[in-house]
């Protein structure tokens, strides 16, 4: 375990290594000049030069990118040209409402997509499976920001029973700040109003989020778990009278879920990252939409800053998975 954790973690400096190259790189090949989009048109050529030699924007790019990995191993990400504050400050405040949306999503996805792929094994090429292997299609193959919008124009624009952007009421002060996660600081705080309303922004960006997830966990559980009942020790178990649910979730699913813990871990990285679309739909006040607003300004501290959060946090969820399959199979040990 000690070699695993020691190993992704070395991983992670060459990720974080390359990611910062390509991003950098990227973010220089964009044609348009961050300088112009903070001055306006209308600045003068000698106000433009000072802004782009306050930015380091007059400097080589290999210069810029040694200035900025510098600056990054002393946990600097630079300075938003957007909102005028620190990169770490704006991911630290955004970081929550994303988190807290992923999270939900995901407990959405395992709380549908697992017992329904269990059915789907079992209830193989009934209607059951048929119905499964739809909504799993669909679910893959819908695009997020079209959902999104059927979502709102739905359950916000026809039937108004959820809001349809933000976390929280207009009147309704947010909970006193413990995680910055609302639906949590406000159960530790036992604010009831603020946990109602958050509740109810919620559920729509974190259900529209889940779906493309919900749908990849089905059919990976039901593909598994059809593998699984099909071995000799299955048809063992049921000779010697066991049957029912504690042979489907005591022998068949623990087994089933070695291999989907991968897909359900970048599952959950994928959720971090395609918050991007959803946050935007929705106006959730979270990393993806602060982001897409940098990328609008060239803001290339915080796209750089967001692209390592989100690169950080796939490696070490990684880890966690590989972590996971000495719970779930202590042979794997040996």
């Amino acid at each position: 375990m000690k070699k695993i954790i020691m190993k992704r973690l070395s991983l992670l400096l060459l990720v974080v290594f390359g990611v910062t190259l390509m991003t950098f790189m990227l973010s220089r090949i964009i044609p348009g000049d961050p300088a112009r989009m903070l001055v306006g048109q209308r600045a003068t050529e000698e106000t433009l030069q000072q802004v782009r030699q306050q930015l380091g924007l007059d400097q080589p790019v290999w210069v810029q990118y040694f200035q900025y990995m510098k600056d990054l191993l002393a946990g600097d990400l630079g300075m938003s040209i957007r909102t005028q504050k620190p990169v770490v400050d704006d991911l630290i405040a955004f970081f929550p409402a994303t988190l807290e949306l992923a999270l939900l999503a995901f407990f959405f996805a395992m709380l549908v997509g697992v017992p329904l792929g269990v059915l789907a094994a079992v209830k193989k090429d009934t209607a059951w499976d048929h119905a499964s292997r739809v909504f799993s299609i669909a679910g893959v193959s819908i695009p997020v920001f079209w959902s999104g919008l059927v979502m709102i124009l739905i359950f916000y624009g026809i039937l108004e029973w959820f809001p349809a952007n933000g976390r929280l009421d207009i009147t309704v002060n947010p909970p006193t700040r413990i995680t910055g996660l609302y639906l949590v600081d406000s159960l530790l705080t036992m604010d009831w109003i603020a946990f109602k309303s958050s509740l109810w922004h919620i559920l729509i960006p974190a259900i529209t989020l889940s779906y493309a997830q919900l749908a990849i966990v089905t059919r990976q559980v039901r593909a598994s778990m059809l593998e699984v009942l099909g071995q000799d020790y299955i048809r063992t178990a049921v000779a010697n009278g066991i049957s029912g649910p504690f042979l489907l979730f005591r022998y068949a699913l623990r087994n089933a879920l070695i291999p989907t813990i991968t897909v359900v871990g970048l599952s959950f990285g994928s959720l971090l990252g395609g918050a991007v679309v959803t946050e935007t739909i929705f106006g959730w006040p979270g990393m993806g939409k602060y982001v897409v607003d940098s990328i609008a300004y060239l803001d290339f501290p915080a796209m750089m800053g967001f692209t390592l959060v989100i690169a950080t946090g796939y490696v070490l969820i990684n880890l966690i998975v590989d972590l996971t399959y000495y719970i779930l199979d202590p042979q794997i040990k040996e």
